[in-house]
């Protein structure tokens, strides 16, 4: 990325928005006018036939979580925060202008369309060959795999994306059926998981479990010799419901 490219970059207009748990960004149906830069927290794009509607992808921070609507405005489902979010809205004509004054950040624009497409495309094969433990080690793993790609989750703790409910709906099994899942993978000894707080324990183990290959990510994979960090306990995990 040259100079001339952060210089436009630094052009960028955009409003902030802090979201509340649960809370609609796009609703099925709109025409948009505007992209959705995550800074912080999650974001998911929801099947909007349910209340409680099958997740069909989540955003971390640092992703345009609705890029596909500069090309094609009008919404297809639910765009909802896992939790607390903040948001950056930036107007699609900035990013049509920065396509037609840059064929580099163009490119870059892309890519991250390609990316979000290769992450939808594994999505349909976790739903649809992996059963529920794999599902959710599957999940697990890309999650932190993008979260490491940006800086976070570098000592493998996270802030959970997931109530009991949201894991659930973003793997297509029952609520029930996710929190016992958490647990054989607790007990396992792959994870550890009290309200908010992720700890991959034994990451190499996840990875294995899941049959986890981030190459669809265009990352490059972790460093398994990191240590991860520990809990201060080793109570029961609980996900929020």
């Amino acid at each position: 990325m040259t100079a001339d490219d952060l210089d436009l970059l630094a052009e960028m207009p955009s409003t902030i928005a802090h979201l509340n748990s649960h809370q609609a960004i796009l609703r099925h149906g709109d025409d948009s006018h505007q992209c959705c830069v995550l800074l912080q927290g999650y974001l998911s794009w929801q099947d909007a036939q349910r209340a409680n509607g099958q997740i069909t992808s989540i955003s971390v921070p640092g992703d345009i979580a609705d890029l596909q609507t500069l090309y094609r405005p009008r919404v297809n489902g639910n765009l909802i925060a896992l939790g607390p979010a903040v948001v950056a809205l930036v107007p699609h004509r900035f990013f049509r202008e920065l396509s037609a004054r840059s064929p580099a950040l163009s490119r870059t624009l892309l890519l991250m369309l390609l990316r979000d497409h290769a992450i939808q495309r594994n999505w349909t094969i976790n739903l649809g060959s992996r059963d529920a433990l794999t599902r959710v080690a599957h999940l697990l793993c890309e999650i932190t795999t993008r979260l490491q790609n940006v800086g976070l989750a570098k000592d493998l703790r996270l802030s959970s994306p997931f109530t009991q409910s949201d894991l659930a709906a973003a793997c297509s099994i029952s609520p029930v059926h996710a929190n016992r899942t958490i647990q054989a993978l607790r007990q396992g000894n792959l994870l550890q998981w009290q309200g908010k707080t992720l700890v991959i324990s034994d990451w190499p183990g996840l990875v294995r479990l899941a049959g986890f290959e981030p190459n669809y990510l265009g990352v490059r994979p972790r460093d398994q010799s990191a240590r991860p960090a520990q809990l201060e306990s080793d109570k029961a995990a609980v996900v929020p419901a």
